[in-house]
């Protein structure tokens, strides 16, 4: 199992902007000193649920303070975006980090941010798929020579080409149960979660339908990986992690958590106890939903930043080195 932290940017109400972005930050520069694998922020636009409008510019500065933690999105909406642009902007971003650039995509969910981009949500998995094929032709050829539904481009030259090669894997999120099988068609990496929807009753039926997807595609399921996001809190005992945690669980429950994850599974989607308890459930988890990457997410509403640096070490010391050999079922 490896080990990565989403990073939404949302301010509760008690933050300056300033300081919920600062937070945010910190906390994924302390991510590589506690030997976390990764770090995702996500994109969003229009509320204080969230402030990174283009996640690659926290991650290029994130990139001049890191050596080796990998930098992912969780996700670029790709509809809002010319695909020409993302292509360009993570080719650059990959030369910044020395070729550690993971490329998380998605259609998008909040009906809210796709009006003031002019963007029928109707159109959004078409314009995604179409986006995702011209960043491929972006890096692999340097140039970009598509007329498909949404964008149209004649022979148009594309610098710089990524570090890695053949291009940064890319990973795609997945909620609805055609997505699943979308994400694996396209030869994407699988990003879904306990948070967003996927529970034990559909687990099983998801992971096939994936499965599918790849084969289809023909693609080789050893290739590929799977992340998958929860809501992760260790504190010393299980007492104290549930007291510690409560509000801040409250808070998601009562903003975000209406509206991405209604069909999630309260006791899979939240995971919150000691080192060992935590430990017990990551594994049980890991044996039922089958991922190679665990996402955690542990900055929720009004939790301090000294209480989430804590449970980054708690997870580094007492959780991480039981689960780093373990094996997705």
């Amino acid at each position: 199992m490896k080990f990565g932290m989403l990073h939404l940017y949302a301010n509760p109400g008690d933050l300056s902007e300033r300081q919920a972005i600062r937070e945010q930050l910190e906390l994924m520069k302390a991510a590589e000193d506690l030997d976390f694998d990764s770090v995702w922020p996500a994109e969003h636009h229009f509320s204080p649920l969230g402030y990174t409008a283009s996640p690659a510019i926290g991650l290029a500065a994130l990139a001049a303070e890191t050596k080796r933690i990998r930098l992912g999105t969780g996700v670029v909406v790709l509809p809002f975006s010319n695909p020409i642009r993302v292509a360009e902007d993570f080719a650059y971003l990959d030369h910044l980090s020395d070729g550690r650039v993971d490329l998380g995509i998605g259609c998008g969910a909040q009906p809210g941010e796709f009006g003031p981009f002019g963007v029928d949500q109707a159109t959004s998995r078409a314009r995604m798929e179409e986006g995702l094929e011209i960043i491929r032709q972006a890096w692999l050829n340097g140039r970009v020579d598509a007329h498909g539904e949404f964008y149209q481009f004649d022979d148009v030259p594309v610098l710089p080409a990524p570090v890695q090669v053949p291009h940064p894997p890319v990973w795609m999120a997945a909620v609805s149960g055609d997505s699943f099988e979308r994400a694996g068609r396209l030869g994407c990496n699988l990003l879904c979660g306990t948070v967003l929807g996927l529970n034990r009753q559909v687990a099983a039926e998801r992971r096939e339908s994936y499965q599918r997807g790849l084969e289809e595609g023909g693609f080789a399921a050893e290739d590929f990986f799977s992340g998958c996001l929860v809501i992760i809190y260790v504190a010393d005992t299980t007492e104290q992690a549930r007291s510690e945690f409560r509000e801040a669980e409250g808070w998601y429950r009562n903003t975000i958590g209406r509206f991405i994850a209604p069909e999630s599974d309260p006791e899979d989607s939240v995971i919150c106890g000691s080192p060992e308890f935590v430990t017990q459930r990551l594994g049980e988890l890991q044996q039922t939903y089958g991922f190679s990457d665990l996402l955690c997410w542990s900055r929720l509403g009004v939790l301090s930043q000294k209480k989430v640096l804590r449970c980054m070490e708690l997870m580094q010391h007492k959780v991480m080195p039981h689960l780093r050999d373990g094996v997705a079922a």
